[in-house]
């Protein structure tokens, strides 16, 4: 497996991707939608996407990564709003390595970190986070 930063040429490998993840959080299928929004984010630079593809070149899963800051450090982050991985891709490491790949790209970004949003009943995510040592935000 390899984790690769998308580029406008990956669109149509990210979007079916990325249409499964929205219809996770009850959204309706909508590939046209999704190859617009994917493709809006590359063009633009809007978001970093990184995609983990196997040997033959098949995605995996993806996270996306939107530039944010933090007004009161005065310093650049990374909101990872998006991760998901292909059903048939699960329990085998792909989220553990997007997940690295994201944190070494935060690295080399030189930004303060991570803020990870995932929906209050995903259960996987939050365990894949807290056991990769990210810290759960009550909001309290």
């Amino acid at each position: 497996m390899d984790i690769i930063k998308a580029t406008p040429a990956d669109v149509a490998l990210i979007a079916p991707l990325f249409d499964a993840y929205r219809f996770f959080y009850g959204q309706a299928s909508n590939l046209a939608l999704a190859e617009e929004f994917i493709a809006e984010r590359l063009a633009n630079n809007g978001s970093v996407i990184l995609l983990a593809v196997d040997s033959s070149g098949k995605a995996l899963g993806f996270t996306q990564l939107y530039p944010s800051f933090s007004s009161v450090s005065a310093v650049r982050i990374w909101v990872l709003n998006d991760l998901f991985v292909n059903v048939n891709a699960r329990r085998q490491g792909v989220a553990t390595q997007l997940m690295h790949a994201a944190k070494e790209l935060g690295i080399k970004t030189g930004v303060k970190g991570l803020l990870l949003e995932t929906g209050v009943n995903n259960v996987n995510a939050q365990r894949l986070y807290e056991s990769l040592g990210y810290i759960k935000d009550s909001g309290s």
